[in-house]
């Protein structure tokens, strides 16, 4: 018996996850639910679509809702309201509001009996299980955590926010030699300012002031005011050619020592190069259902992270498998 899949918004995330479940062959997806009219919603695969609005019905039908909207407003209301009625994935990322998220999430998933797992991904998520993996290893050490190359979708859009900008692309950019002196073990103390760079790359409306632009994005505090920033002027042709994707990536490193007297220095490092961030996420979020599946199947509740999560209850593999050929 396959299980039952269904995805809650359908933009890049959304449709990751569709194309995520037709690679697990343990898994079908049911239903695709939007906020948008279903008439108006073209999926990859021909999946139905349905109303947001009508989610409650599908109570019966589906094992996991993957939840594909964003961490500013929509996660806060959605996962702990739909955690009344399914086992829910979700990729809240607002690091900061992550204990809150949980607590709202913990207390509905808990009455209704379900399983949920939230802040799936690469960071949160993958990156953060290996920092706790890497911190339990050596206790005595240091962690560092570059992102990057990649585009940084939160800072795009800031950018297109600023008058006279018609759109734009923001990568974020470990700086090379903060890179190298990690990785030779000196465990430097580093600012925000010397670990990455940012650049941009944008398109101007036609008579826009380019130097007031510039100057916005140079100084938005929270985004780009503690950082050195490049910000490039360019075509609409050159951004669709150029910087169309959604790389991403990063490296978590931690810098440790053993023996009585420190003597032995180790270093642990954990690196993703990704051509698509929301498909790699996508992807992470359906392995995470399979666990919420078979959390629940054994009689679990209530809300977990990655670091929650048994491994092996993330492979389509019975561990019998698991133990012959991964250990």
């Amino acid at each position: 018996m396959k299980i039952r899949i269904g995805i809650a918004g359908y933009g890049n995330l959304g449709r990751g996850v569709e194309c995520a479940v037709g690679q697990n062959p343990d898994m079908e997806l049911v239903g695709i639910f939007s906020r948008r009219n279903p008439a108006d919603v073209k999926t990859l695969t021909g999946v139905p679509v349905c109303h947001i609005d009508e989610i409650e019905n599908y109570k019966n039908a589906i094992d996991v809702l993957i939840l594909c909207g964003g961490s500013a407003t929509d996660l806060p209301v959605q996962t702990p309201a739909l955690a009344k009625f399914f086992n829910v994935i979700d990729s809240f990322d607002t690091h900061a509001k992550i204990p809150e998220h949980f607590a709202k999430v913990d207390e509905a998933s808990k009455a209704s009996g379900n399983v949920a797992i939230i802040s799936v991904g690469w960071d949160p998520g993958m990156f953060s299980l290996n920092r706790l993996y890497a911190q339990a290893i050596l206790p005595e050490g240091k962690d560092y955590t570059f992102w990057g190359k990649g585009v940084s979708q939160g800072h795009s859009d800031a950018i297109r926010r600023i008058a006279g900008v018609k759109n734009a692309k923001q990568y974020t950019i470990p700086v090379p030699e903060a890179l190298a002196a990690v990785r030779s073990g000196e465990n430097p103390e580093l600012s925000v300012r010397q670990k990455h760079t940012r650049e941009c790359f944008v398109v101007a409306e036609e008579g826009a002031d380019l130097a007031k632009i510039e100057q916005e994005i140079k100084t938005m505090p929270n985004y780009f005011a503690d950082y050195d920033t490049t910000v490039h002027f360019i075509s609409e042709e050159e951004l669709m050619r150029d910087h169309s994707g959604i790389p991403h990536g990063g490296f978590v490193i931690r810098c440790g020592k053993t023996g009585l007297q420190g003597e032995h220095k180790h270093i642990i490092e954990y690196s993703l190069k990704l051509d698509s961030n929301p498909e790699f996420t996508s992807s992470v979020l359906v392995a995470y259902a399979r666990a919420a599946y078979r959390m629940k199947q054994e009689g679990q509740s209530g809300c977990k992270t990655v670091l929650d999560v048994a491994p092996g209850y993330l492979s389509a593999k019975p561990a019998e498998e698991l133990r012959s050929t991964l250990l």
